[in-house]
């Protein structure tokens, strides 16, 4: 005890005698402003201290504002701290007020006032330098890359440069590598990582008897050739972009075609294109290629969620815009750079150097965002319609040829008669003849686009219309009719004839093929008078003049009519729409106004009419014949021939054939794809608080300036085109002197191999994300990917054919060395391999495989194992509980609604596309053992699983067992685990071994 005491008090003395020393040294040191002086003013007081309006009226940012001062007067007195008032305020403690400066930092700023105050390179902001507090433009990820060359270490356990970086690191902290895992576990391990499933018991075979380093490579590469790699890491890329398929927020909305961007991601990584080149299809492919590729690969724009329901005002409009732009902006950031761009919304980033103004810059960029589906034709499929068309064509000019003599024949017979049919007496009347003029009033039409008159008929090509004047009348009951010859009977939704408001908030329409393809009905604002009329499908309204018409009744009664016959059946679905006088107008060739989408009618309108009152059915017969051109069936049928007969009829027939194969190649011919429907760019301005009632200056495209050496400016105006402004970001995104770009994707890879990137927080490489455990290695990885053409194949193979990846997983024993898991507890610095729990695709995957269930097509619409149901304006997922070949493929082609759950998925943590996931959770709960035994999944591929054994292993039970295991885990089972697994056959059948091999750890575990 008095020993101990006598050491504390040399302790103390020894202490007393240095301070002194020390002091002095302090006092004597030259303080370096950009080292020592300047991380103190950034840190506590630019962020008053700046700006047009800073605090005080005194500015820190530059040496001449400093000694200038503020509202009371010069800050410094170089050379005097006690004339300078900041010393004052900061020995005071009055600066900074709620975390004063401590001891140190004090001494700094008084030496440095006392030495003259000198400063350093350049103006100060809060940017320009990292603190204790935050990044600043020096900020290790923003720095340029450093390709360090590999550390010479000799050592036969390296085997390629990684190896020589993780080494060294091991080496400096004391500890060595573990050995290399054995052959079973090294190929299960490679299987599940690069393409998601397990191997086979041959496959496992096969290595385990020769595991030299050439079959390893062989496996490597078989693997990476393989199209299941794109379905395993297109679900990593998918986790990351927040991939779902329906709107998420209230409504939910499914999206039944944004399958094509998944299957684009799995197409491209399995054609290993070019990362950088990866990255530019996805925010400018429509720009790149057009067409299915170009759409599809943008469908990363509106691969998040989307509100369709943004209130009715329009500040509240704005902030949903707001949060749209902020959200797809955030995930652009963090996705490509590991920037957290949307921090900056509302304020300068707390914590990495992005200005709010910089935020605007690139909220700019992305203004253009749009979601929505585009009709994208497929050329091959395209020629194979052409083909079709033609041959329909050449029939129907056939066609016509017959019916023309028998036409002109019936013609010329009631000339000759001089019979002539008077059509009823109509509100407003238009012949088309040689104008747009209203034959009866004063309702004249005016052209809108290339609407014209030819041949005595209006001219419509599908991008225009005409609208009339006013009508001069109330209108409830009415009738609307018009002589239409359609371009083609693939059109859907243009209306012949419609009244309707001149806001288009109420309209009546003569609409063909909306809801039902190649049939007419009645169009109505909202639908709310449209129901079908269960007419026949439109079959020759290309090769002459039809005669609709559409009466309305008193009682809401919509009675249709075609060549003055009744069309199907009428319709009453809710009461008429009332029009009053003055405040309604006629269209011709559009459904109703704004003009756009799918309103638009092809083709031509010989004559129209309105009439204020419900016609007869004798009216409509008698309006019908009174056309001067019209010839009825009946009277066309009389005026043939026999064999003219039979002609038309056979000719008919192979139309009406050809049409059928027309109608399902024009569904291969065209695809619809949810994908970016770009808009125009908008004029942006900064939102003070992120408030849009708070508008501040208007700023142009541009992006952040934190990286030295590239250029944030776009040198683009606010009011650029929209394509310009994507473009410029991607130029910024994947230019060669932006480190961050190839840093975050080689972090990315390398978290998904080992279970921890090198930086932990692949998703932000900012002050709040991790560091660096190994940065040199990092930057030599990120620069030899982009010399070896930025395919990640490379990146793949360099890191599963290392050493540390080929580690096992329990480590060195403790009395090899000293005790790894003390000094480096969460294995940072890679001494073995990680534990890894399977994802919860992959578990159901290898469910699937194992059982000889798993079906291997690839790519194509999603199976759905939910209902959808659809309940007040909102959609609904539950789990169904299938049992069919289509409903056992591969997990990433499953539909993958916002809250559209599986019980299995979920208990084994499967994120919900509403946000980004960078990397899964990984929980370990009693759920997940209760699913395992009793989802019906699981129950159901029990079954299968045995049904398998039985025939592939006949019924010895001992060869049942020993293939049960192979299948299940790569493994013969031990002594007694052999002994357990044939007792539970024997008295509980084959597919309770099945479902408990399910159930142990290693099947759901990689080693």
């Amino acid at each position: 005890m008095k020993q101990c005491q006598r050491l504390i008090v040399r302790f103390v003395l020894v202490a007393f005698a240095i301070a002194p020393w020390k002091l002095a040294s302090l006092q004597a040191q030259t303080i370096n402003f950009d080292k020592h002086v300047a991380p103190i003013l950034v840190s506590h007081c630019l962020e008053c201290h700046q700006g047009a309006e800073p605090e005080g009226g005194l500015s820190l940012t530059e040496l001449a504002l400093v000694k200038s001062g503020g509202d009371s007067g010069p800050a410094i007195v170089a050379g005097n701290t006690a004339d300078s008032l900041l010393w004052e305020r900061v020995h005071s403690d009055e600066m900074p007020p709620k975390h004063p400066l401590s001891t140190k930092e004090k001494a700094t700023l008084k030496r440095w006032i006392e030495q003259g105050a000198p400063w350093g390179s350049g103006s100060l902001d809060l940017f320009s330098i990292t603190t204790d507090r935050r990044a600043g433009r020096d900020w290790w990820s923003l720095r340029p890359l450093h390709d360090a060359s590999p550390p010479a270490i000799k050592s036969d356990w390296t085997e390629n440069e990684i190896d020589a970086f993780v080494l060294q690191r091991l080496h400096a902290e004391g500890l060595q590598p573990s050995p290399k895992a054995d052959p079973r576990t090294l190929i299960r391990r490679l299987y599940f990582d690069l393409i998601g499933l397990p191997p086979t018991p041959q496959q496992v075979a096969h290595f385990v008897n020769d595991p030299s380093e050439q079959a390893y490579q062989s496996v490597v590469d078989e693997l990476l050739k393989s199209e299941h790699y794109g379905e395993r890491w297109g679900r990593h890329w998918l986790d990351v972009v927040r991939f779902g398929e329906s709107d998420g927020f209230e409504r939910n909305f499914q999206r039944e075609n944004a399958w094509p961007y998944r299957d684009w991601v799995i197409r491209a990584l399995n054609e290993d294109m070019p990362y950088d080149q990866f990255v530019r299809m996805q925010l400018v492919g429509d720009q790149l290629v057009g067409g299915q590729e170009g759409a599809a690969a943008t469908g990363f724009w509106v691969a998040g969620v989307h509100n369709t329901t943004v209130g009715g005002s329009e500040r509240m409009k704005q902030l949903a815009r707001q949060d749209e732009i902020e959200e797809v902006l955030g995930t652009v950031g963090q996705t490509f750079v590991g920037l957290t761009f949307n921090c900056a919304r509302c304020h300068d980033h707390k914590f990495d150097p992005i200005s709010q103004p910089e935020y605007y810059q690139l909220a700019s960029s992305i203004s253009g965002l749009g979601f929505g589906e585009r009709d994208i034709s497929i050329p091959e499929e395209q020629a194979v319609l052409a083909n079709i068309d033609q041959q329909i064509a050449d029939l129907r000019r056939q066609l016509t040829a017959i019916e023309k003599s028998a036409r002109d024949q019936v013609l010329a017979s009631r000339l000759q008669e001089g019979i002539t049919t008077e059509p009823p007496a109509a509100l407003a009347r238009w012949e088309f003849d040689s104008d747009m003029n209203d034959s009866v009033g004063a309702m004249h039409g005016s052209p809108h686009g290339t609407a014209r008159i030819e041949d005595g008929a209006l001219v419509l090509d599908g991008k225009s219309f005409v609208d009339t004047r006013p009508v001069a009348k109330n209108l409830i009951q009415k009738t609307l009719e018009a002589w239409v010859q359609l371009d083609n009977l693939d059109q859907r939704g243009g209306a012949a004839i419609s009244l309707e408001r001149p806001n288009g908030d109420a309209f009546d329409a003569i609409v063909f093929g909306e809801r039902e393809p190649k049939r007419w009905m009645a169009g109505s604002n909202s639908f709310v008078r449209t129901d079908s009329f269960a007419g026949p499908d439109e079959t020759n309204a290309t090769t002459r003049p039809v005669h609709i018409a559409l009466v309305y009744h008193e009682d809401g009664t919509i009675t249709g009519y075609r060549d003055g016959q009744p069309y199907g059946h009428s319709i009453r679905k809710s009461p008429l729409q009332s029009y009053s006088e003055g405040e309604s107008e006629i269209l011709f060739g559009l459904r109703h106004k704004p003009a756009g989408g799918n309103r638009f009618l092809t083709g031509r309108i010989h004559r129209a009419a309105l009439y204020d009152r419900a016609m007869s059915p004798e009216e409509i017969a008698a309006s019908a014949e009174s056309a001067p051109e019209y010839v009825s069936e009946e009277q066309l049928a009389k005026a043939l021939s026999e064999e003219q007969r039979q002609q038309r009829a056979s000719l008919k027939a192979r139309i009406v054939a050809l049409g059928i194969a027309r109608d399902a190649q024009a569904e291969k011919a065209k695809r619809k794809i949810y994908t970016l429907v770009a808009q125009k760019g908008e004029t942006t301005s900064v939102l003070l608080r992120g408030d849009p009632d708070n508008v501040g200056e208007v700023v142009s495209p541009a992006t952040t300036a934190a990286i030295d050496g590239l250029s944030s400016d776009f040198g683009l105006t606010p009011d650029a085109p929209e394509a310009e402004r994507r473009r410029k970001l991607v130029e910024w995104i994947t230019h060669e002197d932006n480190p961050l770009f190839s840093r975050v994707i080689v972090n990315r890879v390398w978290h998904y191999h080992f279970g921890s990137g090198i930086v932990d927080t692949p998703n932000d490489f900012g002050f709040n994300g991790g560091r660096p455990s190994h940065p040199e290695l990092l930057d030599h990885l990120a620069s030899q990917f982009r010399k070896n053409g930025s395919r990640l194949k490379w990146l793949h193979r360099q890191i599963v054919t290392s050493a540390t990846y080929q580690q096992a997983a329990y480590g060195i024993l403790e009395a090899d060395g000293p005790n790894a898991a003390d000094i480096d507890a969460t294995n940072r610095l890679l001494w073995r391999a990680n534990l890894r729990r399977l994802e919860a695709e992959s578990i159901r995957d290898a469910i699937l495989s194992v059982a000889g269930k798993l079906n291997e097509e690839p790519g194509g619409p999603s199976f759905k194992d939910v209902s959808v149901i659809l309940n007040s304006g909102t959609t609904y997922y539950e789990p169904l509980d299938v049992d069919a070949p289509e409903f056992f493929r591969r997990t990433v082609y499953r539909f993958n609604p916002r809250g559209g759950r599986s019980a299995l998925l979920d208990t084994f943590d499967c994120p919900d596309p509403a946000s980004t996931t960078p990397r899964r959770s990984t929980t370990t709960t009693p759920l997940q053992s209760l699913s395992l035994m009793n989802n019906a999944l699981v129950l159901r591929m029990s079954d299968y699983f045995a049904q398998r054994v039985r025939e592939e292993a006949g019924e010895d039970v001992s060869r049942q067992v020993t293939h049960a295991w192979q299948l299940a885990i790569a493994r013969d089972p031990t002594e007694s685990e052999r002994a357990l697994s044939e007792r539970l056959v024997t008295e509980h059948g084959l597919s309770a071994l099945c479902r408990g091999l399910f159930n142990i750890n290693e099947f759901v575990v990689i080693q």
